[in-house]
């Protein structure tokens, strides 16, 4: 039964007009009054003007402040775009969490390692099943990715359906797990769907995407004509990928060697879950040194470069395990994700400096994407049929195209979203009816702080500017006890010259103290301020730079 007045929203807090960090939200209920279910509740990865951060996770302010509201978290597929930031979030919702058992496993760990005890709160559903919350009922339904137990949902509401895709691709052999369900699309097609959300990464990629199964055909080849070590590193979740390159190793009479903390961990936790049954077990790493080097495979962490995983440490020489030695080989067997390049390229030229070969998919067939191209996503509007198209998980270019192929494809309503959008699906046209508090938050070791937090601003100034710490030991008349101690550091100049900047700064503090009379508390902040001020400017005309200063008033 549809009540009076009654309204279907989309909001996305993360992953509307970028790729990754993606946090989806469902409303259904009377205007501003709405019951709420999130969809996914993922991360995104450092940028360089964040130094010190590794993990960047949306800000969840507006869903916290409706929490009172909140049905659930519906968790589509584990990986950390989608489930990233759910133990760092979670404890400011403190719903139910729903996930198929791959999934499930994935979670559970992250709950373990920042020690919350999640207990009841994660509900292990079957692939293909139903979650009922009050008016929302939201069937599971089976997708291929590139990683285990893809769902794609369709939410269903006394309004209207809504198939939110998340993330998928057409594999019509996926080696692990079933294929994509398109007699179910096609009958939840059938019945009407008010909208899809649908994933956008590969829009600009014509035809279709391929199948794992030619992966593993190309790494049998690439193996068998290898001669001395095999490094390949891939994404961890890919656990398709993962058995591939476990079989392609038996076929060239090579064993495998897990290298890095999540490789092993999400082989275990496939293992607990009933994958990867059929394979040889790995050996470990530090066994491997005494394998001949043309009877290893060694399969790595860091396939986007980041700097603590282990290839990262193979390529920079400072692994303890692993030691690559010229005519060796390294496989990237994985997406460069836009923004990764860099770092990526850095680590290609390292291992090419030490005449080590380097394939990666720009010159072998050792990966496919786990996202729809062209061809994919026509077959998908053919089957699903929507009214209204979002296209999300993608950069506004490709949201952009998204929407003129949605146009091609004969919907009636394709819309293009930002983040923060409340946009009204139900009644009438699809229309943006509100904007909500949106943005990023940054995990800063163990502590979240927002993006505008003067933690960053130090930072940045001083990975840009350097630092300058001034101590004076003075007394209320402002006469100074020794010399002020002067620690420079990050300031562009030479020896001597540092020398003479020193003396600047000291002569400088001197003259300003001789200024002030510390009788009461606001003249100290004033001296303190002035110094800092005074003492930035001698750097600043020396250096150019103007670096953050620290002013330490010791008062005897």
């Amino acid at each position: 039964m549809i009540k009076g007045n009654q309204e279907l929203v989309f909001c996305s807090l993360g992953g509307a007009g970028e790729i990754g960090m993606n946090l989806n939200l469902y409303g259904y209920g009377k205007h501003r009054d709405y019951k709420w279910i999130i969809v996914d509740i993922g991360v995104t990865f450092s940028e360089e003007n964040a130094p010190g951060i590794e993990v960047i996770l949306p800000n969840p302010d507006f869903i916290v402040e409706q929490s009172e509201n909140l049905l659930g978290i519906l968790l589509t597929h584990a990986h950390e775009d989608h489930v990233g930031a759910i133990a760092h979030l979670w404890p400011m919702l403190k719903c139910p969490i729903y996930a198929t058992p791959f999934t499930a496993s994935i979670v559970r760990e992250k709950f373990k390692e920042k020690k919350i005890n999640i207990g009841s709160y994660l509900k292990v559903i079957e692939l293909n099943s139903t979650v009922t919350l009050e008016d929302f009922k939201v069937e599971y339904i089976t997708l291929t990715h590139s990683i285990l137990e893809p769902n794609g949902l369709a939410i269903h509401t006394p309004v209207g359906t809504v198939m939110h895709t998340a993330d998928w691709k057409i594999d019509e052999n996926p080696l692990i797990g079933n294929p994509i369900d398109q007699k179910k699309l096609i009958e939840i097609g059938k019945k009407g769907v008010l909208a899809m959300i649908c994933d956008s990464t590969n829009i600009f990629n014509l035809g279709s995407t391929g199948s794992e199964s030619e992966v593993r055909d190309n790494l049998i080849t690439v193996f068998e004509k290898m001669k001395n070590r095999v490094v390949i590193t891939a994404f961890a979740s890919n656990v398709a990928r993962m058995e591939s390159i476990f079989k392609a190793a038996e076929k060239a009479g090579r064993v495998v060697s897990l290298v890095g903390r999540s490789m092993g961990r999400i082989y275990d936790l496939a293992r607990q879950c009933g994958y990867l049954q059929n394979i040889k077990p790995p050996i470990d790493v530090r066994d491997a040194k005494k394998i001949p080097k043309n009877k290893i495979v060694y399969l790595c962490t860091g396939s986007q470069g980041e700097q603590r995983a282990a290839l990262s440490r193979i390529a920079s020489g400072t692994h303890p395990d692993v030691h690559l030695e010229e005519n060796d080989n390294v496989l990237f067997s994985a997406r460069i994700i836009p923004g990764n390049e860099k770092k990526l390229f850095s680590l290609f030229n390292k291992f090419s400096k030490s005449k080590i070969n380097v394939l990666s998919e720009e010159n072998a067939l050792i990966h496919v994407s786990g996202h729809p191209s062209r061809d994919d996503l026509k077959k998908m509007y053919q089957w699903v049929r929507p009214k209204i198209a979002v296209p999300v998980h993608g950069e506004n270019r490709h949201l952009a195209e998204h929407i003129n192929f949605a146009k091609e494809m004969g919907v009636e309503f394709p819309t293009q979203v930002e983040n923060g959008d409340v946009l009204r699906l139900y009644p009438n046209e699809p229309k943006v009816i509100d904007k909500v508090t949106w943005g990023r938050v940054y995990l800063d070791g163990k502590v979240l702080i927002h993006q505008d937090s003067y933690v960053l601003k130090e930072r940045r100034n001083m990975a840009s500017n350097g630092y300058m710490e001034i101590s004076v030991l003075i007394n209320k008349n402002g006469k100074i006890h020794n010399s002020p101690i002067i620690t420079l550091q990050g300031i562009p100049l030479e020896d001597a010259d540092m020398d003479e900047i020193e003396y600047d700064i000291e002569d400088t503090v001197l003259k300003t103290c001789k200024a002030f009379s510390l009788n009461n508390a606001k003249q100290e902040k004033n001296l303190i301020e002035t110094l800092r001020i005074n003492s930035r400017k001698v750097i600043t005309d020396k250096s150019g730079k103007k670096p953050l200063v620290n002013v330490n008033l010791i008062r005897l």
